[in-house]
């Protein structure tokens, strides 16, 4: 169990909304599957060539059901860099992330 998935959610405005799902979701979930540390959901804002910034969710491994939830991809693991925790503990760093962070 280390596949990494992605969503975009649009641009920073129309993210909002997405973001808020996520956010919604995540907490009964993480619950239930007794609050562990890797489980988490990161943004970042990502240019790639195009005008308007396009806002991308990361979900760790452990958040497959929530990346399934919302139509995901599998995915490379993210660079840490300009990553943003968007839900789970602070502590994920570390365990997600221990090359530096």
């Amino acid at each position: 169990m280390h596949t990494w998935f992605s969503k975009q959610l649009g641009d920073g405005i129309l993210a909002y909304a997405l973001k808020d799902h996520i956010q919604a979701i995540f907490p009964p979930l993480f619950a239930a599957a007794a609050r562990p540390v890797d489980m988490a959901v990161f943004t970042r804002h990502e240019l790639e060539g195009r005008l308007q910034c396009e806002v991308v969710a990361y979900f760790s491994p452990a958040a497959e059901v929530i990346a399934r939830q919302m139509d995901a991809q599998a995915c490379e693991k993210p660079a840490s860099a300009e990553l943003d925790l968007l839900v789970g503990e602070s502590s994920c760093w570390n365990v997600l992330f221990p090359e530096g962070q």
